[in-house]
């Protein structure tokens, strides 16, 4: 809670359960991307299958809107609390995986312009990937739950390398430390190639 009494979404509370690996993505490594192009919030599509050399992406339930407190019942779901404090994770890591030779993408069910305002908000330096139409989640299997009639796909980090998922961090816990997480696998990936 923040000195004015709302729930600071930026930061993360201290007794959120822990998501269980459920083996909901052991099928990922070796998958190689669907050719399926996803709107970006720069405005353009991409499609990870066809980008070169090291792609992160991670996968998130649903950004937080600024100045208001989680839904209800929102901190209580394993894995689901923790948007914001990831994507700015991200962004202050962005340099460092870049240097690394890696793009870096964000990837969730809602729409371009809904994650537009978190992007703008966040400073954020790398664009988010909209499946708003499930295509991409489908296509891979990715691991979802339902909130309040929506798909939300679970928080997953994935490493492609021309197209190909080389390895999958699931499940992602806690949150803020995701990109820490990601740089240092990455670092192995590139020093042993």
């Amino acid at each position: 809670m923040s000195a004015t009494g709302v729930d600071d979404i930026s930061q993360l509370p201290p007794d959120l359960p822990v998501p269980i690996d459920d083996g909901a993505c052991d099928h990922l490594t070796g998958m190689r991307v669907p050719s399926i192009a996803l709107p970006s919030t720069s405005g353009r599509d991409v499609c990870l299958a066809d980008l070169l050399g090291w792609t992160v992406v991670y996968t998130y339930p649903r950004t937080g809107e600024d100045g208001l407190a989680p839904p209800p019942g929102w901190n209580e779901i394993p894995g689901a609390r923790g948007c914001t404090p990831q994507t700015c994770g991200f962004r202050d890591h962005f340099q460092e995986i870049s240097a690394l030779g890696a793009a870096v993408f964000g990837l969730s069910t809602q729409t371009s312009a809904y994650q537009r305002e978190m992007v703008e908000r966040l400073h954020v330096p790398f664009e988010v990937l909209s499946d708003a139409g499930l295509a991409m989640t489908h296509a891979l299997r990715l691991p979802t739950f339902t909130f309040r009639e929506m798909t939300l796909v679970k928080r997953i980090t994935l490493f492609i390398h021309d197209g190909v998922i080389e390895h999958a961090i699931y499940p992602v816990f806690p949150p803020d430390r995701s990109a820490e997480e990601a740089l240092r696998w990455l670092e192995g990936a590139v020093s042993s190639n």
